[in-house]
């Protein structure tokens, strides 16, 4: 298993003693024998770059600056010098955390604690999770009992620290993951003020895959001669990446839209705006493919159904806005279809990021009008893609060179995407997965299950609206 994947849904623990080999990557990493063991329990034996680049600055109590896109390999680049690190014998005081892990989103923030808590467990201490959206109940007695470590979002902290249910003089080690996204979520008033509640000395850790939009101003203002590691720019790197730009009429984007959504594997639709993200959805549905959309204007519960939904594999399509899709950490995405352009390179670069996790394989595909092919020309210079925008109309060699395959045509029924939206009230299977018609494709059945990922339950962030238009509830 791969160390960026570890989490609930994927863990197969061995049974009895495990023998740690002795060209075990963790162990000659310098980490106690009791993660490393853990680790290898589960079969992690072999660290990610980004991981062997880090692990060993951080150990040492050196501010960390980490360049990398998710799927690197970051949670436990960070997660385990940290634990390590609180593994002193000192216990956590009432209201006042030891390290903190500060992630834009419920979503992240759930993968990042459920991907540690095996660890922190084993070493005896405590973590807790606090987000927008959650009991503060759970949170603020968890809190008076001592937390080692702790894992939030910048809104629902600043709202207990104003509450004094938490102190951060005692912080020692600060994690800021994803920075860029919380910039560009508007955190940046709140992250600040967390840090600077924080006692001066302390290890801090700031994970980014830009510089841009205050970041650096970060980390000119809170780390001290930080060790930089990378693990790549702002240019596409993924080998196992394929990028396509088609040139499409735009009475034709409907249908090609629908044919290549409805290849093999998950797929995530781009979109710029709510309104877009439920058309396309229902065209998609209407043409056979089992689409929903995931956007700021649904409520909480449903967010997090369709978000499972598609994580366990009963939903293949996803139709998505950029603040949206920034939830979404699942393995085994084997599409990214942008359907509306984005803006500029690195907003590529983000929606990209969504496939080709891990090692495996995945393909970018871009629909783009005639007269936007200069500027799709210049965006994949930018982005260090080869791809050279080329003409194609429904059902030619040019579409199929992407896996597209026409779909039945036969619409989805709409109470199959409103039983995910609302749930089975009568429980058992969730409905609409293996039986959704898909038609025509290769899934004819379904979609897979997830092979890796996060489990089932997602969370948003802990605030929406604001001047950014839909500031939503996910993350990159």
């Amino acid at each position: 298993m791969e160390a960026d994947t570890w989490v609930k849904a994927t863990r197969k623990s061995v049974d009895g003693p495990v023998n740690v080999a002795e060209d075990n990557g963790f162990a000659a990493l310098g980490l106690s024998s009791r993660l490393v063991e853990r680790l290898a329990r589960d079969g992690i034996t072999t660290p990610f770059p980004i991981q062997n680049a880090t692990i060993p600055d951080a150990l040492a109590g050196k501010d960390v600056l980490g360049r990398g896109q998710t799927g690197s390999g970051k949670t436990l680049a960070f997660g385990l010098p940290a634990l390590s690190r609180l593994d002193n014998g000192q216990k956590a005081s009432p209201r006042r955390p030891r390290a903190l892990v500060m992630v834009p989103t419920r979503e992240l923030a759930m993968q990042v604690s459920d991907a540690l808590e095996p660890l922190v467990h084993v070493l005896g201490l405590r973590h807790k999770l606090v987000a927008g959206g959650l009991s503060y109940t759970t949170q603020i007695n968890a809190l008076n009992r001592g937390v080692d470590l702790l894992i939030a979002t910048p809104g629902r902290l600043k709202d207990l620290v104003e509450r004094e249910a938490v102190i951060l003089d005692s912080i020692e080690i600060c994690v800021l993951d994803e920075a860029d996204h919380m910039a560009d979520m508007g955190f940046m008033p709140e992250v600040t003020a967390i840090l600077d509640q924080m006692p001066k000395g302390g290890q801090r850790m700031l994970f980014s895959a830009t510089l841009d939009k205050g970041v650096d101003k970060l980390v000119e203002g809170y780390l001290t001669d930080p060790v930089t590691h990378s693990t790549d720019d702002a240019k596409a790197s993924v080998t196992t990446m394929e990028h396509h730009v088609l040139l499409i009429d735009p009475m034709h984007k409907k249908t090609i839209t629908a044919e290549v959504a409805n290849r093999s594997g998950r797929t995530v639709v781009f979109v710029r705006t709510k309104l877009g993200a439920d058309r396309v959805a229902l065209q998609l549905r209407e043409q056979g493919v089992f689409a929903a959309a995931l956007h700021g204007g649904l409520n909480q519960g449903a967010r997090n159904r369709v978000l499972g939904a598609f994580r366990d594999g009963s939903l293949p399509v996803l139709v998505a806005t950029d603040v949206a899709a920034r939830g979404i950490h699942v393995d085994d995405v084997s599409v990214v279809l942008q359907v509306d352009p984005p803006a500029d390179h690195k907003d590529y670069l983000h929606r990209s990021g969504r496939t080709a996790r891990a090692g495996d394989k995945g393909t970018v595909v871009t629909l783009a009008l005639p007269h936007q092919r200069r500027t799709m020309e210049r965006m994949a210079r930018e982005a260090g893609i080869d791809a050279v925008p080329t003409k194609a109309v429904p059902g030619d060699e040019r579409l199929a060179a992407t896996g597209a395959v026409t779909p039945s045509g036969i619409p989805v029924p709409e109470d199959q995407v409103r039983r995910v939206l609302e749930g089975d009230k009568r429980g058992g299977r969730r409905p609409g997965g293996h039986g959704g018609p898909r038609g025509g494709g290769p899934r004819g059945g379904g979609p897979r299950g997830p092979r890796q990922g996060g489990g089932s339950r997602s969370y948003g962030s802990d605030r929406s609206g604001g001047p950014r238009g839909e500031r939503s509830s996910y993350s990159r």
